[in-house]
């Protein structure tokens, strides 16, 4: 059975020998760029177009033309190709349009060397784009599939290729655009037009789907800062995308997290540059940042052969990286990105169904002659069960997907280092003070609604690159059974557990931890910290006290960059400290004069650069005196709550991702034995 895709949706192919059949209804140029785990298209040898139109594995068409058939052998790839991505370009200079928003719209199908369909997809929601990635083919744990794409470029050939990370980009395009005028000038003229009802079926466009979550070159990380009256926060869980980076954005609009889930995108994370927010028809990039290429040896662990039919066993750690930690790291954010993209793909599923019973059931209603009877009850009845099957459809291939995520989710988890663990993982049980800083930290787990049991670790980049907000106000996820001073302690109790995190997982005597808790009103939750002798000096109390570790840690950031300015990082004051500094301001803003609010907004703008990093335990109402002076301190921060909330957006795909914080399992005391070894490895450092 042929499976008709919208953009996003992927399909296992079942053979390996294939044709990608184009019909574009106007004269264009068909090629296709080969990709390596990475995503990475390594050089204008691994293009196949018009000018070398045959590559191992690869075969493409010489000429524009209306119709193209390009063939593909997969077991032929050179074992380092993991992707195959389809283009499709108009010609320019030919008379012909210009943009494909001008034209119907192209149909592209994958069929067996039979001519048997595999999966087709029709292209819609163009406008002003002369260039567009058709489909993508891809290998992910030893299956080959083909998603659906569509990403257009408004800028041609040359976009297209520069987003596939061509340094050469607009010199190949040049010369693709160069055979084809070649071609064109030696073909014969073009046969008259053919007559209305001699033209080739075509099949009906689908209505352009929601958020677009089409191939980029992108998470894990996911930030957040909106407030309880605001919309979703957008985040890219990983590579600060739950991976990683979290840009700050205004408090009033949508709020930018990068998954560190890195990033927009292919089916594997990729490990290039960092993600650059979507411009109007520009690519989703899903990549998290700073991270190599390539792996070397050796090479990651492969799953066992799937019996025929069935996806592979999962793996865990079977992504790239240098190490197993950036390699269980890249495969969760391909996790992420998996449980993104199947969702939107059933979403926008249901959506095309629901818009097409409602255009057949107004298309009854119009007619007066079948609002009444027998005739107009059977075409509303066939309406309805063609929902009802498309519906289903979308549902079978979203559970589907969801079985081999929880299966990888079931291997995956227990495998986990400690910074990336839950606290309920028997990890921490044997934990030992590191002798170096991890590439990322657990913050917490995030899931989508369609599939509330399969979570997803949110990890941002160490060090941060960005503040932390716990929000103790009340919102519309919260759990209404928490009244506001419960919401307060929980609040606390979050920042409390990331703090012993963060100490845990750095080296003894890389990271001090300050307290400001102006009336005392958190000694219970900070109980923990103040008894293992892990901070840095007891929580400051009183307005002095505020002002006091205020304005150490000012100084201590007005030295770093000073020095760092004047090129002259190496020549600090005697016995300075070079850890990395976290503050944790609880019950804000009682205690906080207007001096005392200047200092904390500088320290949470340029702290993070000098290793001095913030953590709010706040409820923004509580500081609505101070008006609009406020609203760059909690731009500039992540925002995370202590109750499941879906305030996290992703920008790539429209999803609002619901955040749940890592908690310690009630009556454990693996946090107490966790802050007993560091502060014993911290005394021993110290001698």
């Amino acid at each position: 059975m042929t499976a008709e895709l919208v953009r996003g949706q992927n399909h296992p192919l079942p053979e390996v020998r294939l044709e990608i059949r184009v019909s574009a209804g106007t004269p264009v140029v068909a090629g296709a760029t080969l990709g390596d785990e990475q995503g990475r298209v390594r050089g204008v040898e691994w293009v196949a177009h018009p000018g070398a139109p045959t590559l191992p594995g690869l075969e493409v068409s010489k000429q524009a033309a209306a119709d193209h058939r390009l063939a593909v052998d997969l077991e032929a790839l050179s074992p380092s190709v993991h992707r195959v991505i389809v283009l499709l370009a108009l010609p320019p200079g030919t008379g012909g349009p210009v943009r494909f928003g001008a034209v119907a719209a192209p149909f592209v199908a994958v069929t067996g060397l039979d001519g048997t369909e595999v999966a087709s997809y029709t292209i819609t929601g163009l406008d002003a784009e002369s260039a567009v990635v058709a489909l993508v083919l891809y290998r992910r744990q030893g299956v080959w599939k083909v998603r659906a794409v569509g990403q257009g470029y408004a800028g041609g050939l040359a976009e297209l290729l520069t987003d596939q990370g061509l340094p050469e980009a607009r010199q190949l395009a040049g010369s693709i655009h160069e055979a084809v005028a070649q071609g064109l000038a030696r073909s014969v003229a073009a046969p008259p037009p053919r007559l209305p009802d001699a033209g080739r079926p075509r099949q009906t466009a689908s209505p352009t789907p929601g958020p677009d979550q089409t191939h980029g070159t992108t998470p894990q990380g996911v930030s957040g800062n909106t407030s309880p009256t605001q919309g979703p926060q957008t985040t890219s869980p990983y590579g600060t995308s739950p991976y990683g980076d979290s840009g700050a954005r205004d408090a009033s609009r949508p709020d930018h997290a990068s998954a560190q889930h890195g990033g927009p995108a292919p089916a594997d994370p990729p490990t290039g540059t960092p993600p650059a927010p979507p411009t109007a028809g520009g690519p989703v990039d899903y990549t998290h940042p700073g991270r190599q290429t390539t792996a070397p040896p050796p090479p990651p662990p492969t799953a066992p052969p799937a019996q025929p039919g069935q996806p592979s066993q999962p793996v865990a750690g079977d992504a790239t990286g240098w190490s197993m930690d950036e390699r269980l790291y890249n495969q969760v954010w391909g996790m992420f990105e998996d449980l993104a993209r199947t969702t939107a793909a059933y979403r926008s599923a249901v959506d095309f169904a629901e818009s097409r019973m409602e255009q057949e059931l107004d298309k009854v209603l119009s007619d007066p002659r079948s609002r009444i009877g027998g005739q107009g009850d059977a075409a509303r009845e066939a309406a309805r069960a063609k929902h009802a099957e498309l519906v289903d459809q979308a549902r079978v291939a979203l559970d589907r997907d969801l079985a081999q995520l929880r299966a990888e989710v079931d291997v995956v988890e227990p495998a986990l280092p400690a910074a990336f663990a839950s606290w309920d993982n028997p990890v921490w049980h044997g934990y030992r003070v590191p002798m170096e800083i991890p590439m990322a930290l657990r913050l917490g787990d995030l899931h989508l609604p369609e599939s509330e049991d399969v979570r997803i670790p949110m990890l941002v980049r160490l060090p941060l690159e960005r503040g932390l907000w716990i929000d103790s106000g009340p919102s519309g996820s919260h759990d209404s059974l928490a009244d506001s001073d419960e919401l307060r302690g929980l609040a606390l109790d979050t920042a409390v557990a990331l703090a012993a995190r963060l100490l845990a997982v750095y080296p003894p005597g890389d990271f001090g931890v300050h307290v400001i808790d102006p009336a005392g009103a958190g000694a219970s939750a900070l109980a923990p910290l103040v008894q293992a002798g892990v901070l840095a000096g007891p929580p400051a109390a009183g307005a002095a006290g505020v002002a006091d570790v205020l304005g150490r840690l000012t100084q201590r950031v007005d030295l770093v960059h000073m020095a760092v300015r004047g090129g002259a990082a190496d020549s600090l004051p005697p016995g300075f400290d070079t850890a990395e500094q976290l503050l944790i301001v609880n019950d804000f803003p009682h205690g906080f004069d207007d001096r005392a609010v200047t200092q904390l907004r500088y320290l949470a703008d340029e702290g993070p650069a000098v290793g001095v990093h913030l953590m709010m335990v706040a409820d923004r109402q509580d500081a609505a005196a101070y008006g609009p002076l406020l609203d760059p301190l909690w731009r500039s921060l992540m925002r995370l709550t202590p109750t499941p909330d879906d305030h996290l957006a992703d920008p790539w795909v429209g999803h609002a991702w619901t955040y749940e914080p890592s908690r310690v399992p009630p009556g454990s005391r693996v946090l107490q034995q966790v802050l007993t070894q560091v502060a014993e490895a911290r005394r021993s450092w110290n001698r």
